[in-house]
C-alpha cells in the first residue's frame, strides 16, 4: 500500500474553539458530535483547526446546529464519514438526526449521506488511506444506522407486488442490499431482502415462493463475483421464466455490463431501481407478462 501522510491535528483545543465561538464547551462538543464542526480526536482530547472554526463562524451557526445547517449547504456525507472513521457510533447517529432535523428525508439520507460516505471510505481503503479494520468497523456502524432508519420506510396498505433482492454467492456486501430494500419498501413494494452471499438455488427457492412476484434484483459490489452473479441470473431465468431481473452495484457500471450478465435492466443506484420498477409496472419497457425486456438505463452510474 502507498505511504499515507498523517492527518494534521488541529491547533486548538475544544475549549479554545468554544471560546472563539462564544459558546459553552458542551455546545461546541455538541457541534462536533452532530458533525457540524470538524474536529479530530488526539488521544482523549478533541483538536480543532482554526480554519474550521472560522468556516463554522462564517456559516452563521446558532446554538441550534441542525437549524443552522439547514440554512446552508451541508455535506452531511462528509460529516458522517468522519464519525464512521472515528468509530463513533453515537456521533454518527447524531449526524443523521441533525440531517433529518435540517429537512432531509430518510430516502435522501440513504442516497445522499450513507451511500456516498461508504463509497468514499471504500475508495480511501483502496488507496491505502484507511485500513480494512476501520472500513469494517464503519460498515457495522452504518448497518446499525440503517437498522434504526428502516422502520421509517414502512408503508401501510396493499403493496405493489413482491420483489426479491440479494447478492450472489461469494459477494459479502450486504449493506447495499439493505439500503435498496428499504428504499423499495418506501416506494410501496413488498421486499424480501436476502442479504449477502446467497446461493443461486436458494435465491430461486425464495423467489419461487414469493407471492405476487414482480421482479428480482442482484447486487454485485466486487468484480470478483460477476461470474457468480451471471450464474445466479441464469438459474433465476430458467426457474422463473418471464420474471424481470435487474442488476446493479459498484461492479456493474452500465447497461452493457448488465446485459452481459443476462439481466433485463440496470440500476445505478436505489433511485434507479425504483425507476426501473415504476417503468416495468407501467409497461414502458415490457411488462410482467413473460416477455424478454430490453436492458434499460435509468440509473446514475457510480
Amino acid at each position: 500500500m502507498p505511504e499515507v501522510s498523517p492527518k494534521p491535528v488541529g491547533d486548538l483545543s475544544l475549549h479554545q474553539a468554544a471560546e472563539l465561538l462564544g459558546v459553552h464547551y458542551m455546545t461546541a462538543y455538541r457541534y462536533v458530535r452532530l458533525g457540524l464542526l470538524v474536529a479530530d480526536k488526539s488521544g482523549s482530547t478533541w483538536r480543532v483547526r482554526r480554519d474550521d472554526v472560522e468556516l463554522f463562524r462564517a456559516g452563521d451557526a446558532t446554538n441550534d446546529g441542525a437549524a443552522a445547517a439547514g440554512r446552508r449547504r451541508v455535506r452531511w456525507d462528509e460529516r458522517l464519514e468522519a464519525r464512521l472513521i472515528a468509530g463513533d457510533g453515537s456521533g454518527a447517529w447524531s449526524v443523521i438526526e441533525a440531517a433529518l432535523a435540517a429537512g432531509r428525508e430518510p430516502a435522501g439520507i440513504y442516497l445522499d449521506v450513507i451511500a456516498p460516505a461508504m463509497s468514499s471510505m471504500g475508495a480511501r481503503w483502496a488507496l491505502g488511506e484507511i485500513d480494512v479494520a476501520t472500513e469494517h468497523r464503519a460498515s457495522v456502524i452504518a448497518t446499525r444506522l440503517v437498522g434504526r432508519l428502516g422502520p421509517r420506510f414502512a408503508r401501510r396498505g396493499q403493496t405493489r407486488g413482491g420483489v426479491v433482492i440479494g447478492a450472489p454467492a461469494g459477494e459479502m456486501h450486504a449493506l447495499p442490499v439493505a439500503l435498496l430494500a428499504d428504499l423499495l419498501r418506501g416506494a410501496g413494494w413488498d421486499v424480501s431482502d436476502l442479504g449477502a452471499n446467497v446461493p443461486a438455488e436458494s435465491f430461486a427457492t425464495i423467489a419461487s415462493t414469493t407471492e405476487r412476484l414482480c421482479a428480482m434484483g442482484v447486487s454485485v459490489s466486487n468484480p470478483e463475483w460477476l461470474d457468480a452473479a451471471a450464474a445466479t441470473i441464469g438459474i433465476l431465468r430458467r426457474q422463473l421464466p418471464g420474471v424481470p431481473i435487474m442488476v446493479g452495484g459498484h461492479a456493474v457500471g452500465s447497461p452493457a455490463s448488465a446485459s452481459a450478465l443476462g439481466a433485463d435492466a440496470w440500476a445505478g443506484d436505489g433511485k434507479g431501481a425504483i425507476d426501473v420498477l415504476d417503468r416495468l409496472g407501467r409497461g414502458e419497457v415490457g411488462g410482467f407478462d413473460g416477455s424478454r425486456l430490453d436492458v434499460v438505463d435509468v440509473g446514475i452510474a457510480h
